[in-house]
């Protein structure tokens, strides 16, 4: 079944060889995608959820909801229709799996794991990031994802804070020849 769900999940035959002949263990089953896609993923979320009648509230985000998991079919279809492809990556016991800043992913657990996160703001991401607690405003109130967590701002603050600091502090070697 975990084969399965593996080859179903557009994985590639090194990873497929990883299982079936070192027989490690995999944990998870992810799907990334460029964030550069997001709102192509969104349009399509909220396509199918108009064809198979439910609602789109405003304050709600097919993405930030988490409401669904895009089957082999879906993706399939995300890909015709939209040009969305992502990567499948089956995560083994003792893998990390790093997601950019902004990256729509979903995650379909092939045995008990247990997840843990950290957040991590680059400079090269600050602005997606920044663009990302944007969007999390205009989620409802009660949505689990309405505050920003990353406190984007205030890493910003302080890391120009630290900066300046820095430059002050060896002013005095910066302005000799």
């Amino acid at each position: 079944e975990v084969l399965k769900t593996i080859q179903d999940g557009d994985s590639d035959e090194l990873t497929i060889k990883r299982f079936t002949e070192s027989r490690e263990k995999p944990g998870a089953l992810w799907h990334i995608y460029a964030a550069k896609d997001t709102e192509k993923i969104r349009e399509f979320l909220k396509k199918v959820a108009e064809e198979q009648g439910q609602e789109n509230p405003v304050d709600h985000d097919p993405i930030h909801d988490q409401s669904w998991y895009l089957d082999r079919s879906l993706r399939k279809r995300l890909h015709q229709e939209y040009g969305v492809q992502g990567w499948a990556i089956v995560q083994f016991l003792g893998d990390v799996v790093f997601i950019p800043a902004g990256a729509p992913h979903q995650v379909h657990n092939l045995y008990s794991c247990i997840k843990v996160a950290e957040d991590f703001v680059s400079p090269e991401h600050v602005k997606h990031c920044f663009w990302l607690t944007q969007e999390f405003r205009y989620l409802s109130h009660t949505h689990t994802n309405h505050e920003d967590k990353l406190q984007v701002k205030n890493v910003i603050y302080h890391a120009v804070k630290d900066a300046v600091g820095i430059l002050r502090a060896n002013e005095s070697s910066l302005s000799r020849p």
